[in-house]
C-alpha cells in the first residue's frame, strides 16, 4: 500500500503566525464529513499545491472534532515544503491530507519529562494534554534559538508554570543534560523532538547512565547511520527483469535504481513518508526509515529504498 496516498481534502479555515517562521495551519473537512481521530505524537502527510509531500505532527487537540492543527517552520535551506506552505498557502484554500500515523506514541507512565527544540515542540503539545487529563505529573524542558522564534509559548506558560522551562539559547544556552537525565533517572519517562544534534546528545547522555530505555525520540529526518565495519557495496537484484545494479556503500538504493533508469515515487526521501515502500523478496534488509513498526521490519519485506540499506550482499527486489 502507498503509505502517502491515504487521506482527505481539507479547507484551510485559519493561517497564524506563531513564532518567527512559524506558521500554524487549522484544517477543517468539507461538508459533513468528519475528520479522523488521532492520538498524541501522531503527523500527517500535506500534499501541497506543486505536487511535494511533507509530514508534518498534529499539535492540537486530538479530542478536538472541528479542525486540525499543524504548524510548520520556514526552512530557507530547506527542499521548498516550508517555503510552498509559507508563501502559497492562504486560508479558504483545498489540499489534501494524509490519514494520521503514529510512529511516536505516548505510552502510559507514572510521570513524563518532555523535552522540545525549537519547531519539536509541535508533537510534544498534544502529549502534555494527555499527561494532564490522565492525572500524570509531567514536566517540560523547551529549548530554541531565542524566545521569539520558540512557538507557542504563551499558551505553555499560562497553561503550565512551573511545569515549563523556557531556556531560548541565548539567554541559557545549552540545555542542562545532567539534570535532564537526572529526572529520568528518578522514573519519568522522557520524550523528545528536535534537532538532530540535540536528539544524539540526550542518546549519548541516557546511554552512558544506562537510561536508554526511558527515552524516546521522534527526529524530523531519519538518523544518519554510520558505515559499518567490513561493510561493503551491495547488489540489488530486479526480480522482474533480472536486472542487476550496484549500490555504493555512501549511495542510496533508490539514487542506484534511477541512475539505472528504475523510476521510484518518492517524497520525503528521507525514510519518514513510505512513499518509497518497496517489497523485498529474498535478502535481509538494514531498516533505516522512521516509519516501520518493529512488527513490520521483523516480517523482513519491505524497505523505504530512500534510506535504508541491507545486512546481506543481495537484495532481491520487486521490481
Amino acid at each position: 500500500m502507498n503509505r502517502a496516498g491515504e487521506g482527505m481534502q481539507v479547507l484551510i479555515s485559519a493561517m497564524r503566525l506563531e513564532a518567527e517562521g512559524v506558521m500554524s495551519l487549522e484544517l477543517q473537512a468539507l461538508g459533513d464529513q468528519p475528520l479522523p481521530g488521532w492520538e498524541a505524537g501522531a503527523h500527517i502527510d500535506v500534499h501541497l499545491p506543486s505536487g511535494t509531500t511533507r509530514q508534518y505532527s498534529l499539535c492540537g487537540d486530538p479530542q478536538e472534532a472541528r479542525y486540525l492543527r499543524i504548524a510548520v517552520l520556514r526552512e530557507e535551506k530547506g527542499r521548498g515544503g516550508s517555503r510552498e506552505v509559507h508563501d502559497s498557502l492562504r486560508v479558504g484554500m483545498q489540499i489534501r491530507i494524509g490519514t494520521p500515523r503514529n510512529a511516536f506514541p505516548l505510552a502510559p507512565a507514572a510521570a513524563y519529562q518532555f523535552v522540545a527544540g525549537g519547531i519539536g515542540i509541535t508533537p510534544i503539545l498534544p502529549m502534555i494534554l494527555a499527561a494532564e487529563r490522565a492525572g500524570v505529573p509531567w514536566h517540560l524542558v523547551y529549548g530554541g534559538r531565542s524566545r521569539r522564534s520558540m512557538a507557542f509559548l504563551e499558551r505553555l506558560l499560562a497553561h503550565a508554570g512551573e511545569q515549563v522551562e523556557v531556556l531560548p539559547a541565548d539567554e541559557f544556552g545549552l540545555l542542562d543534560l545532567e539534570r535532564i537525565a537526572a529526572r529520568a533517572a528518578a522514573g519519568a519517562e522522557t520524550y523528545s523532538c528536535g534537532p538532530g544534534v540535540l536528539l544524539d546528545a540526550l542518546t549519548a547522555r541516557f546511554d552512558a547512565e544506562e537510561l536508554g530505555q526511558r527515552l524516546h525520540l521522534e527526529r524530523f529526518s531519519a538518523a544518519p547511520l554510520p558505515v559499518v565495519a567490513g561493510e561493503g557495496d551491495l547488489k540489488v537484484i530486479l526480480a522482474r527483469s533480472g536486472k542487476e545494479i550496484d549500490v555504493p556503500t555512501h549511495c542510496s538504493v533508490m539514487a542506484a535504481l534511477r541512475e539505472n533508469g528504475v523510476d521510484v515515487p518518492s517524497s520525503c526521501e528521507q525514510g519518514v513518508c513510505g512513499m518509497c515502500e518497496t517489497r523485498v523478496l529474498d535478502g535481509v534488509i538494514d531498516h533505516r526509515d522512521m516509519l516501520l513498526t518493529d512488527s513490520e521490519r521483523a516480517r523482513n519485506n519491505v524497505m523505504m529504498v530512500c534510506v535504508s540499506r541491507a545486512r546481506t550482499a543481495t537484495l532481491l527486489l520487486d521490481l
